[in-house]
């Protein structure tokens, strides 16, 4: 459903009337004074968020896990579980001495081999993980609070990967959950951060329930991003899921809810109105949309059939349809870098120029040999944010004269179909859409949108040695102005071989019930901090 038609559906006049009741039971009073009842960008289908790097995989990863190090504000890494670090002269030996007194939700103690087994199978599932793991030689522990990680050469920026805050986050826990395989998702959710997750209360597609865990010791230091004091003022924290955003919106006028992490934006003037609503911006770095072909079936193993794609879009189109005519909210930004950001150069390759056109596009089809191909994209109903752009790119691509299958599902499934490398006869799929934080996307190190690494890497798995040595070169630049040429040259290449295609950039507001404070900024929704009053 297009945006304007959902909002049509649900029908705007009546917000703040004949709610459904919420799943969570009743509680009295004094009870809810304890509870932050928070509504998440979509449904949590995941729980492993090593396994997947969906983003509200990754919010539910930072109510019940810590990280060894973590970002400030200037992306600067702090000491988080680790109290600090020394590294040999030869650059090849770093220890991290963990902080005394740590325990899991289990009640056992966090010991090095936790951190060590931990680091391991997150370096096997995120791209400067992945960067890191070729050049270690160990993942081990000296003693039960060091941990210690040997190298077989140099590598400066080992805390920028083990402190990125967003997809994959480095977060910890016990060895014998670390030890699943990669590719495989962890059974059990057990952390050792500021809330525990509530396995008994969990109803998939309704309610995630976390409860503070006493045995947190937050820092001293004031919370800034990702690091810092992470200090739970709820006792009990619940998401609720409502993937109708009319619905959310009015609960969170009745007072049914106390945060909506991210309103549709044609609702924010309603919730504006409303006194006893705030709205912020959480997220100042802002989001990136994306379109992710599947290089490894056809028709999208020809380059020439995934530039025609990449010559339909027009960025404004896709922005308008999910955010909205408001351009404060959102810009064009053809590079792979965020646009504002060191590395954000727009317009190095020819193809990403304007003017693109259909025109353009159907002459790039006619060329590539296109059979006519079934092209199936897998498309979330229930995602305001990500839904409309798959019905866009289906009506593009029938324009050009592909044979297109719109596989409209919940966002849960999308989740799980685009792990297939069958082809679309056997479940596979040819498209997606999402989004992330701008901040996951930054440079060549960090952001799995340009990774060549094929079948190691991002759903898509678009591979390119070549794309692979200028990113090693960029590691091992000697300075800014060569790491700035590289990031051009590499950022140019994914544009060329429509490595992923940029859709446009926006910021997300959020509102919540005035008698909240405390949120902090960052990349995600941090709970830490939150109160009430």
């Amino acid at each position: 459903m297009r945006r304007r038609s959902l909002l049509q559906a649900t029908g705007l006049g009546g917000l703040a009337l004949a709610l459904p009741p919420l799943a969570a039971p009743g509680l009295a009073q004094g009870a809810r004074a304890g509870t932050l009842r928070f509504v998440p960008q979509a449904n949590l289908t995941a729980l492993d968020p090593i396994w997947t790097s969906a983003i509200v995989t990754q919010i539910h990863g930072y109510h019940v896990y810590d990280t060894l190090y973590a970002v400030n504000g200037a992306q600067k890494p702090q000491p988080q579980m680790a109290e600090g670090h020394t590294v040999s002269d030869d650059g090849r030996l770093w220890r991290i001495r963990l902080r005394e007194g740590l325990r899991f939700h289990d009640g056992e103690p966090v010991r090095a081999r936790d951190a060590a087994a931990s680091l391991e199978r997150w370096s096997r599932r995120d791209p400067f993980g992945q960067l890191l793991a070729r050049v270690v030689e160990r993942w081990g522990a000296a003693d039960d609070r060091t941990v210690e990680i040997r190298l077989t050469q140099p590598f400066p920026m080992l805390l920028d990967a083990i402190a990125k805050p967003d997809a994959n986050v480095a977060f910890i826990m016990p060895e014998r959950l670390a030890r699943t395989d990669a590719n495989a998702q962890v059974g059990e959710v057990v952390g050792s951060g500021p809330f525990r997750f509530r396995a008994d209360e969990f109803v998939a597609g309704s309610r995630a329930v976390y409860t503070k865990f006493e045995g947190y010791q937050p820092r001293q230091e004031a919370p800034d991003w990702a690091s810092g004091g992470k200090v739970a003022h709820f006792g009990r924290v619940e998401w609720h899921i409502m993937p109708d955003p009319a619905t959310a919106a009015a609960a969170l006028q009745a007072g049914e809810v106390d945060w909506v992490e991210q309103p549709l934006n044609d609702l924010l003037p309603t919730l504006q109105r409303n006194r006893n609503i705030r709205l912020d911006t959480l997220f100042p770095a802002g989001f990136m949309s994306l379109m992710r072909l599947n290089h490894l079936q056809a028709p999208f193993n020809d380059l020439r059939t995934r530039q025609a794609v990449a010559l339909a879009v027009n960025q404004a189109d896709y922005m308008q349809v999910t955010i909205g005519q408001d351009r404060s909210l959102w810009r064009e930004c053809r590079s792979l870098f965020p646009c504002g950001t060191p590395y954000g150069t727009e317009d190095l390759s020819e193809l990403a120029r304007p003017p693109r056109s259909l025109d353009r596009a159907r002459a790039r089809l006619a060329e590539s040999g296109y059979k006519g191909e079934k092209v199936v994209i897998i498309n979330p109903t229930d995602f305001p944010l990500i839904g409309p752009h798959g019905q866009l790119t289906a009506e593009r691509l029938r324009q050009i004269g592909m044979n297109v299958e719109l596989a409209d599902t919940d966002w849960g499934t999308v989740v799980q179909r685009r792990v297939s490398r069958e082809p679309v006869e056997r479940g596979g799929w040819s498209i997606f859409h999402t989004y992330g934080s701008a901040m996951a996307y930054a440079n060549p190190g960090v952001s799995s949108l340009v990774k060549g690494t094929g079948a190691a890497g991002w759903f898509g798995w678009y591979e390119s040695p070549r794309m692979e040595a200028m990113i090693q070169a960029w590691l091992a630049a000697p300075d800014e102005d060569a790491r700035k040429s590289l990031a051009d040259q590499v950022n140019k290449l994914a544009q060329d071989e429509v490595a992923t295609i940029p859709l446009g950039q926006f910021v997300a507001r959020t509102a919540y019930r005035s008698d909240l404070s405390g949120f902090v900024q960052g990349s995600m929704p941090y709970p830490w901090g939150v109160r009430r009053g």
